[in-house]
């Protein structure tokens, strides 16, 4: 975990370093609340501050609000050093937005684990977040967080002038699968399809759930070609291997079928247009007696 030290005491910030190093911490070291601020408008950002209260240019406090204030991608611990304990003080201080207090001379034994509540906040909320992305049955990521996703690699594909394949699929005559073995067979059949599906992937690829048993992925610099071919595997998959519904029934096969589609610089950059055009191909696909991968006309 990476730490900012906002201190301008250059003695103490040393002491202050050291022990922080010694304890495993990334650190990183400002002399006042404007150069400490500059840092956490950065992309990565640490994840905890310990900021001296009396400091030049912009104040403990005044950097506390700002960083309040902020949109970062994160919660931030805050901790405040100050020579001044009184409660008036404190309550100056929480109000700023502060999560915690040390007073001076601090006892760094204290401090250590000070930080560890810190560590234990922000892993609950990245936690909680990491739930509010996920589809809640098969750990896809949602519709919402899929989409903020592939915006990213868009714009990524289009700076780089690389290309960006999508998948849509969705399992043929799942209905007939509920109808005849019950929804929580079908929410199995799922979960395993999926499973299925992320054995093929790339490291970096993604799958997000668009809707029932609809699936969308994204396969970031991935020619038409490469994209068919991880289709085609995955169709192949699917269909050899048995699902398991229950301990007291068979296992069933079940069949998918693909659309895709490639978004490329020269194209439009709008994710719904690209996403419409694996749609048509899924539809295509499905036109054309299922079990098959067909591509978006370009």
């Amino acid at each position: 975990m990476k730490i900012l030290i906002s201190e301008d005491d250059p003695i103490f910030k040393t002491i202050l370093e050291n022990n922080l190093k010694k304890w495993g911490y990334q650190v990183v070291s400002t002399s006042d609340g404007r150069q400490a601020w500059d840092i956490i408008r950065k992309p990565g950002c640490p994840n905890v501050v310990i900021s001296d209260w009396m400091m030049p240019e912009m104040d403990g406090l005044q950097l506390c609000r700002k960083v309040r204030a902020h949109e970062a991608p994160r919660y931030i611990y805050f901790i405040i050093l100050t020579a001044k304990g009184e409660q008036q003080d404190i309550l100056q201080g929480l109000e700023a937005g502060a999560d915690d207090f040390l007073t001076k001379p601090i006892d760094y034994v204290e401090l250590k684990y000070r930080i560890r509540i810190g560590e234990r906040i922000i892993g609950l909320e990245e936690k909680v977040l990491e739930l509010a992305r996920k589809d809640s049955l098969t750990g896809t990521l949602n519709r919402r967080a899929f989409m903020e996703k592939l915006d990213q690699e868009l714009e990524r594909a289009a700076r780089k002038n690389t290309p960006l394949s999508l998948l849509m699929t969705d399992i043929d005559h799942f209905k007939q699968v509920n109808d005849r073995y019950g929804h929580l067979s079908g929410d199995r059949v799922l979960k395993q399809f999926v499973s299925q599906m992320a054995q093929v992937i790339r490291p970096y690829d993604f799958i997000g759930r668009y809707g029932g048993e609809e699936f969308i992925l994204c396969l970031p610099d991935c020619s038409i070609k490469e994209a068919r071919d991880i289709a085609e595997r995955m169709r192949s998959q699917i269909e050899t291997t048995p699902m398991q519904i229950s301990t007291s029934r068979p296992p069933i096969h079940i069949t998918a079928s693909f659309g895709i589609s490639l978004f490329s610089s020269a194209c439009e950059k709008d994710p719904e247009s690209l996403i419409k055009k694996a749609d048509d191909a899924l539809y295509s696909a499905k036109n054309d007696g299922r079990n098959c991968v067909r591509m978006a006309q370009p």
